[in-house]
């Protein structure tokens, strides 16, 4: 039986959220867990919207703060996914802050976070396959598999001799 093709733009998520004081440090920055919080709620609802199931983090990739998120600014979260695999799912998160009165607006973070989906008793199943259609998504499409490589020999569940992917990028025949 083969799975269902899903497209890129269908798992499409905006999110916002408006930093207030509970969500600062001492600083009147946005705390960067907080910030965390919201980006895996983002990707969570873009996973589920191209699985049509429960999903459930698996790992966050390297997330950099490139500059403090102030209280009083609105943050955008954009996330999509990326790839699709057996019973997992790649989703890349963008985040702006914004900031109204000013008028200002600047790209605070990117991130790749992967989903498992599950069904009601917690057991992975498979999930339908990505369809990348614009030259962006199809970018990111193929640059999933190195990236899924690296998990997986960073988290010790694949040798890094299996990698082919990511051995190709350093090695020519």
């Amino acid at each position: 039986m083969s799975k269902k093709m899903k497209s890129a733009k269908d798992s499409f998520t905006i999110m916002n959220e408006l930093v207030l004081p509970n969500d600062t440090n001492t600083l009147n920055n946005l705390m960067g867990g907080r910030l965390l919080h919201w980006m895996d709620i983002a990707a969570a609802i873009s996973a589920q919207k191209h699985c049509n199931r429960i999903v459930v983090t698996a790992s966050v990739d390297n997330v950099s703060f490139k500059q403090p998120i102030k209280l009083g600014d609105v943050i955008t979260i954009e996330a999509k996914v990326t790839r699709a695999f057996n019973t997992s799912v790649e989703v890349r998160l963008d985040v702006w802050a914004e900031n109204i009165p000013s008028g200002t607006r600047m790209k605070s973070n990117e991130a790749y976070y992967t989903f498992v989906a599950v069904d009601q008793s917690g057991r992975t199943i498979p999930v339908p396959e990505l369809q990348a259609e614009t030259a962006d998504e199809i970018e990111l499409y193929e640059g999933a598999l190195r990236r899924r490589q690296l998990r997986l020999v960073l988290s010790g569940k694949m040798d890094a001799h299996d990698a082919t992917e990511l051995k190709a990028l350093f090695f020519k025949d």
